[in-house]
């Protein structure tokens, strides 16, 4: 199946919107994208293209459903919900007919390509690219969110996620949810880290406001595989908005030495 540059592809029940940069999944190497916990397609702004021209491999970006103009996700989320898109993101990949590449996640996505490369033996996957991503959940982490979940009650928030989302509620909710039921302090994917067997590339800010550096101490403790840390200072929890330029940098240096093509 040939895809256009944009437009919907259906994967179980859900119709999700993505974006594609050549060259095609089908054709070569590819970046698949997984965005953050409010994040869409449109909001990974002109990082995508960005990262194609710096490294001349493909890039293919989805909206989880809930998220952008994808279809909806049903509510309440569970607990779990990260390796159910994990579960997803095996979907997608055989409905692009993804060959080879890598997956980029940020944030919540950055745990659910975690979770993909430690729970399925999927070759084509040549290595992870994790922007400020959780691996367990953190107090520091959580009470941010509880604050920006009453921000979102009672201020301008559910106006600016409009611009990105069909259905603002939905996202924040899907997103939210989970993250602020007692149950998910107990959350952890320690044990998928083990389980990895590619190369990972972490980038992560120092003054990340949802995560502290003890998310990069334990990947380096639990994993098998290499993994490389890039620590940006002053950096908060977007480091390819933040600085991009550091970021691109960093993966063009991780993706040269793989010499993926």
């Amino acid at each position: 199946m040939r895809l256009n540059p944009d437009g919907f592809i259906e994967v179980g029940p859900a119709r999700l919107e993505y974006r594609m940069i050549a060259p095609r999944a089908e054709d070569g190497a590819t970046f698949v994208l997984l965005h953050e916990g409010l994040g869409s397609v449109g909001l990974w702004g002109d990082f995508p293209d960005q990262l194609a021209a710096a490294t001349g491999l493909g890039v293919f970006v989805y909206s989880r459903a809930g998220y952008g103009r994808s279809s909806p996700s049903e509510l309440p989320r569970r607990v779990t919900f990260m390796h159910e898109e994990a579960q997803v993101l095996g979907g997608v990949l055989k409905a692009i007919e993804f060959r080879r590449g890598f997956l980029l996640g940020h944030s919540d996505g950055g745990s659910i390509a975690t979770i993909y490369a430690g729970s399925t033996a999927d070759h084509r996957v040549q290595g992870l690219v994790l922007l400020a991503p959780h691996f367990f959940a953190e107090e520091f982490g959580i009470a941010e969110i509880a604050r920006t979940s009453a921000a979102y009650a009672g201020g301008d928030l559910r106006a600016k996620l409009a611009r990105w989302h069909n259905e603002p509620d939905n996202a924040f909710r899907s997103w939210s949810g989970p993250w602020l039921d007692p149950e998910f302090r107990k959350w952890d994917i320690v044990e998928e880290l083990a389980y990895i067997r590619v190369p990972i590339l972490i980038v992560q800010g120092d003054q990340d406001q949802y995560g502290t550096l003890r998310q990069i101490e334990t990947a380096k403790d639990e994993c098998q595989c290499p993994v490389e840390a890039v620590i940006l200072p002053g950096v908060r929890h977007i480091p390819h908005r933040e600085a991009p330029a550091a970021t691109i940098h960093a993966i063009v240096d991780f993706v040269d030495r793989l010499q993926v093509t």
